[in-house]
């Protein structure tokens, strides 16, 4: 959903954007790529840090884009025209999606190096590669099933996605180096501070250079749309969103001024009025879906004209069944609604 308080965030570069196979120079030893997607949200950024490891120059990239023949020719171009002629040192991916990790494979393999990112995200994409871990899938359609999701077409559809992680993420590396919480790395003579949090992705690294006060959010903070916060087959009676919520606490530590460098939209500061308006977001969301349960019993499915007030394509319909059902496991296991699954095999709430 758009943000309608975007006005109180402040864009230093304004409408420039990087063209795709170019690098924005951002700042001394940043710069800034911008990778098409094939979805409804049509980018995704992607970031160099000149870097020096063990005596040799030169870039470590964060975040690689999926897997396609546009965006490999892409990071062709930014190859050879942006690097300086210096080679790839290590490529860092803030979590597991797609957009972030599917030509991760490509990227060590070309340039001999290595892939660093947590040990849950790590893990769960060598999973989801030869599966379908919540993106698609018989177990999937069953489970938004389950919620309300009743249309013949729409299930089939998702029975059929079982290839939806495979396609855009072929590979995973067969080694890697591990981020955690607290964890700082050195990029080109900085300090970088690792960020873990809950809820987007099992285990999401946000990058914060206090030096420079640059924030790679990755998908935590994004200035225009919130943030997907689902719940998926494979934990089904996860809490996503609270940990999401808590999580966002952890960027109201960094300075106000922070430069925020997000996946998708522009470089903003306004930090923590972002974190204030993600807040107010979901505190509305979760009041809309208190206000429908008291009504009736209600399942997610029934919540998705509620919370979202556009049409939706199949890929957004998924993504918005997985958060429809996060807002209800949150108030539900908080014991402010009651859950029960009806004769017909789905699962309603309403006022505890």
């Amino acid at each position: 959903m758009a943000n309608p308080r975007e006005s109180e965030l402040h864009y230093p570069l304004g409408e420039t954007l990087p063209q795709p196979g170019e690098a924005l120079d951002l700042a001394p030893g940043l710069r800034w790529v911008r990778m098409g997607l094939p979805f409804a949200l049509d980018h995704i950024n992607l970031w160099l840090l000149r870097d020096r490891i063990d005596g040799r120059e030169g870039w470590t990239i964060v975040d690689c884009g999926i897997a396609s023949d546009d965006t490999r020719a892409n990071w062709e171009k930014v190859f050879a025209e942006r690097l300086d002629g210096l080679p790839v040192l290590r490529v860092m991916a803030t979590h597991f999606h797609p957009d972030h990790l599917g030509l991760g494979h490509w990227l060590t393999e070309k340039w001999n190096c290595r892939l660093w990112m947590s040990a849950t995200d790590f893990n769960l994409a060598r999973l989801a590669s030869s599966s379908t871990v919540g993106m698609g899938g018989a177990s999937a359609a069953a489970f938004f099933g389950s919620h309300g999701l009743t249309d013949p077409e729409s299930l089939d559809k998702i029975r059929a996605r079982a290839d939806y992680y495979p396609k855009m993420v072929p590979a995973v590396p067969a080694s890697y180096r591990r981020l955690m919480d607290g964890t700082t790395v050195d990029i080109g003579g900085r300090s970088w501070r690792c960020i873990a949090g809950y809820g987007h992705a099992p285990e999401h690294i946000s990058l914060f250079c206090e030096e420079a006060k640059l924030l790679i959010s990755g998908d935590m903070v994004l200035p225009r749309i919130s943030t997907n916060v689902s719940v998926v087959d494979v934990e089904p009676e996860a809490d996503p969103l609270t940990l999401y919520l808590d999580s966002l606490a952890r960027y109201l530590e960094l300075p106000a001024d922070t430069l925020v460098l997000p996946s998708h939209g522009k470089p903003f500061t306004g930090l923590h009025a972002r974190v204030d308006q993600l807040r107010e977001h979901h505190d509305e969301r979760l009041a809309e879906v208190v206000a429908a349960c008291a009504a009736q019993p209600t399942h997610a499915a029934g919540l998705l004209n509620v919370l979202f007030k556009r049409k939706l394509d199949l890929h957004q319909t998924t993504f918005a069944m997985g958060e429809a059902i996060a807002h209800l496991n949150a108030l539900w296991l908080k014991g402010e609604l009651r859950r029960e699954l009806g004769a017909d095999g789905v699962y309603r709430f309403s006022l505890a």
